[in-house]
C-alpha cells in the first residue's frame, strides 16, 4: 500500500511536468490495480469537473483501455466520433468537454502499471512533440516505480521474515541489489526520490559508521560494486567513471579502513556498518 501510495504521488508530478512540458490544459491519470485487468483514474490535473475522478477503465475498453492491453501508446483526434476505440467512457469525457485524448502507459518490467492521459478541447491533432513529451513523463514514473520495487525487494530479502535457511542467499542478492542501487542514484533527476533510494541503501547496513570512519559518497558507491564481485573495469562502466577514477576511491576508502587489498576494505567496510 505505500508503494501504491507513492506511485500515486509520482503519477501527479508527471501530470504536472506533462501539462508544463506541452501546454496541454487537460492531465489525468492513475494505476493499474493489483490483481485486475483495469486501471483507475486518480490524479486529475487542469479538470473542470469530477466526472473523470475514481473513472474504473477495463483494459481493451476505451483510449487508455487500448494503451493498457497494447502496452503502447494511444491517441485519438475526437474521442466520442473515433473509430479506434469503444465507447464505455464517452460520458465521463463527454462531460469535461475533452475531444483530442492520448494515453501513454507506464510499464515495468513488461507490466503496465499505470496510464498517463493528456486531453485538448477542441479537436486536432497531437503532435509528435507532445506526444514525445508525454513518452518522457512516462518514463519518469517508470523509473520511479522500478527504484521502489528494488527498494521494496531489499527490505523484504534483508527483513527477520526471511528463513533462517535461506539468509545467506537473500543476503548475497541484496548485497548485489545494493551495488546496483547505489549505481543508480547518481542517474536520477528527482533529488526527493534520490534522497529516498539512499536512505533506503542506509538501512540494509548497520547503522551509523562505527570507529569514527567516514567514506565520501563515490567511495561507497565503488566499495559496493567491489563486494558484489565487480572488477575495477565494471565498476567504472556500472558508475560512468573512469577506471583510474575507481582505482582513486578505492584507493582513498584503503587509507581511510587502514587496509590493503580489496578483500579487507569490503570486509572493514562492513564491520563499520558502511556496507551490507
Amino acid at each position: 500500500m505505500a508503494v501504491d501510495a507513492a506511485a500515486s504521488v509520482d503519477i501527479r508530478s508527471a501530470l504536472v511536468r506533462l501539462r508544463r512540458s506541452t501546454g496541454l490544459p487537460v492531465a489525468f491519470g492513475g494505476l493499474v490495480e493489483a490483481g485486475r485487468p483495469r486501471m483507475r483514474i486518480s490524479e486529475l490535473n487542469g479538470t473542470a469537473t469530477a466526472s473523470l475522478s475514481r473513472l474504473a477503465v477495463t483494459a481493451g475498453n476505451g483510449l487508455g483501455g487500448k494503451a493498457v492491453a497494447l502496452a503502447r501508446p494511444c491517441a485519438v483526434t475526437d474521442y466520442s466520433a473515433s473509430r479506434q476505440i469503444s465507447h464505455e467512457y464517452d460520458a465521463a469525457v463527454a462531460a469535461e468537454g475533452l475531444r483530442s485524448v492520448l494515453a501513454v502507459p507506464v510499464v515495468v518490467r513488461r507490466r503496465v502499471r499505470g496510464v498517463l492521459y493528456g486531453a485538448l478541447r477542441t479537436a486536432q491533432p497531437l503532435g509528435d512533440r507532445t506526444l514525445t513529451a508525454a513518452v518522457a513523463a512516462a518514463r519518469d514514473v517508470e523509473q520511479a516505480l522500478v527504484v521502489r520495487d528494488e527498494v521494496q525487494e531489499l527490505q523484504e530479502a534483508a527483513g527477520p521474515q526471511a528463513a533462517p535457511a535461506d539468509r545467506g542467499a537473500a543476503w548475497e542478492q541484496v548485497r548485489e541489489a545494493h551495488a546496483a542501487l547505489r549505481a543508480l542514484a547518481p542517474r536520477i533527476g528527482d533529488p526527493a526520490l534520490r534522497a529516498e533510494l539512499l536512505a533506503a541503501c542506509g538501512l540494509l547496513t548497520e547503522g551509523s559508521p562505527r570507529n569514527g570512519v567516514q567514506l565520501a559518497p563515490r567511495e561507497l558507491d565503488v566499495l559496493a560494486c567491489v563486494a558484489a564481485g565487480a572488477t575495477n573495469a565494471v565498476t567504472a562502466e556500472r558508475l560512468g567513471l573512469g577506471t583510474e577514477t575507481v582505482k582513486g576511491y578505492l584507493r582513498s576508502a584503503m587509507r581511510k579502513l587502514g587496509t590493503h587489498t580489496r578483500g579487507e576494505t569490503v570486509v572493514a567496510a562492513r564491520r563499520a556498518g558502511l556496507l551490507p
